[in-house]
């Protein structure tokens, strides 16, 4: 198979440093980094396989959230039954002594 050269720049530490772990492996610089960016893209592809489900979901949910209304569909009143729910979950949060107050008004 016929090579390609591809040429990169490095700061005189960093390629140092790669030549010093290329050494540490027992390969020339050229077969570390090969070796790097194929286990990097390999990895990269994995992960990208694997969230390809969820990235379909948020896609579909995103497109669902832009359909909907920008203002709600109904008054900002809320139904006798929605009161008890807030009044109870406020006693669960506050305690009893706080019944019938709303958090950050004065008793």
């Amino acid at each position: 198979m016929p090579r390609t050269r591809i040429s990169i720049s490095l700061d005189e530490q960093q390629a140092a440093r790669i030549k010093r772990h290329a050494e540490r492996a027992g390969m020339d610089v050229s077969a570390y980094l090969t070796h790097a960016a194929t286990r990097q893209m390999a990895e990269t592809e994995a992960i990208e396989e694997q969230f390809s489900q969820v990235d379909v979901l948020i896609a579909a949910a995103e497109a669902e959230a832009e359909a909907l209304p920008t203002e709600p569909a109904t008054s900002d009143e809320l139904t006798e039954g929605e009161r008890r729910e807030v009044d109870e979950a406020l006693r669960l949060v506050y305690g009893e002594e706080h019944c019938g107050e709303q958090p950050g008004r004065a008793g």
